[in-house]
């Protein structure tokens, strides 16, 4: 026998358990970074509610079950805001309906055209009503939008008649008629539109409903004339932010990501307003706006794209003018219907030292109501069981059965209570003439 075909090659014992170690350590680590950015270990809770304690209020509470149940999304990722906000961007919703509606066309004083889409009620109302819901999207959105559309339908199946405003250059396939698009917070075609409601539906009572920046609208357009309060039942508001000028700084920091969503959100600004260039830009009209397009090719923020462009359509001699001017913040205050506003605290793009605006405002105001999630992202507030979320949100749920609660109040008031000037509800029963 050859020497070495006696020899014996052996690993030590400690090198197996060192590789299981490692792979161990490795697991545990990728396991850790996963509990972490999907949040796994949050829990989930009712929203935290604001409001004050009146005869409105209780019956709100006890008419809408979603506002003070769990809201519990999916397990696996929806306590990550960043992943809720991230599909309701890409996929916008679940198995999206496609309802059917009328496209208006609507000219304005300025030579922009306004359109906006109209859905009529697919059952009737549950108080026997014609109600209207009259509906401002997100940023560049439009009816077609996938959460517009589950939120429509849903809506139509409830008995709710729905009127959508295609934000002003918004809709690709729909040309500019002037030199302006839609900007920050200008109410003109939203207003355009609820007047043509008005008119059209003599009968009619309207819920107004804001998404994000059309949040911003809505509470603008509510606060800045008396009269646009008439016929309003209530209002919604879901992850606006306020005011611009305080969300400006939080918008350039890296906290949460928001540097990244800014420059996303600018980027699909660029394109919207390129989509647009001859009619924004070309010819030779005194009214067309100075703006250097070679700035709007490398602005990389809202910030500097609203500086340099958006600002101009309306004559504002700043940022800071236009911002001031343009935020809800300075007419909120003047809102006197139910008014609910709707944030997520795991917002990426709403910084938390905005919320103390709707806190304040509810509890100073009786008929503001101010609900708070921990969960949800901006605009995505998806609910499941594991892993795939349901067709319908929660903020679907809980705006359409908030405008439940305040239809059923409003016929069970007495004659004299009803108002059609959008005075605050009377916080007590009865009616000064009846008992007096």
């Amino acid at each position: 026998m050859h020497p070495h075909d006696t020899d014996v090659h052996t690993i030590s014992p400690e090198l197996p358990a060192m590789f299981d170690g490692m792979k161990l350590a490795a697991v545990a680590t990728v396991l850790y970074i996963l509990v972490r950015c999907l949040n796994l270990k949050s829990p989930t809770a009712p929203p935290d509610l604001i409001y004050q304690d009146t005869p409105l209020n209780r019956f709100l509470l006890k008419s809408c079950p979603q506002l003070t149940k769990e809201y519990i999304p999916p397990l696996l990722w929806g306590k990550s805001g960043h992943l809720q906000t991230a599909l309701y961007g890409k996929l916008g919703r679940v198995s999206s309906p496609h309802p059917c509606g009328v496209r208006k066309f609507l000219p304005m004083q300025d030579g922009a055209t306004s359109t906006f889409d109209l859905f009529e009620p697919l059952a009737e109302h549950r108080t026997g009503g014609d109600i209207t819901m009259v509906i401002c999207p997100g940023i560049g959105n439009h009816s077609e939008k996938h959460y517009i559309r589950t939120f429509v339908d849903y809506s139509q199946r409830e008995g709710y008649r729905c009127a959508v405003l295609n934000h002003l250059g918004a809709l690709p396939n729909i040309e500019l008629t002037s030199p302006r698009m839609f900007t920050y917070g200008c109410t003109w075609e939203f207003s355009a539109m609820v007047g043509y409601i008005k008119k059209a539906y003599p009968q009619t009572q309207l819920i107004v409903i804001g998404f994000s920046l059309g949040g911003n609208i809505v509470c603008k357009f509510l606060g800045e004339n008396r009269n646009n309060q008439e016929r309003v039942l209530c209002s919604v508001s879901v992850c606006q932010g306020y005011s611009a000028l305080r969300a400006q700084e939080t918008f350039l920091q890296w906290d949460q990501c928001r540097r990244f969503y800014n420059f996303l959100m600018a980027d699909n600004m660029k394109k919207i307003i390129l989509s647009h260039r001859e009619s924004l830009f070309g010819g030779t009209s005194s009214k067309r706006i100075d703006a250097d397009l070679s700035r709007l090719y490398t602005s990389t923020s809202i910030m500097q794209i609203d500086d340099n462009i958006m600002r101009k359509f309306h004559g504002h001699s700043s940022l800071k003018e236009y911002y001031e001017k343009e935020s809800c913040v300075h007419y909120i205050h003047n809102v006197n219907v139910p008014l609910l506003l709707v944030n997520s605290a795991d917002d990426p793009l709403v910084h938390d030292s905005l919320l103390t605006i709707p806190r304040t405002l509810a509890e100073k105001k009786q008929n503001v109501v101010f609900a708070l999630t921990l969960h949800g992202g901006h605009l995505g507030f998806f609910e499941g069981a594991v892993l795939f979320p349901q067709p319908l949100t929660w903020m679907d749920k809980v705006i359409v059965g908030y405008a439940n609660a305040m239809c059923q109040w409003d016929k069970q008031k007495p004659p004299c209570q009803k108002s059609a000037t959008g005075s605050p509800p009377q916080a007590e029963g009865g009616c000064a003439e009846e008992k007096a």
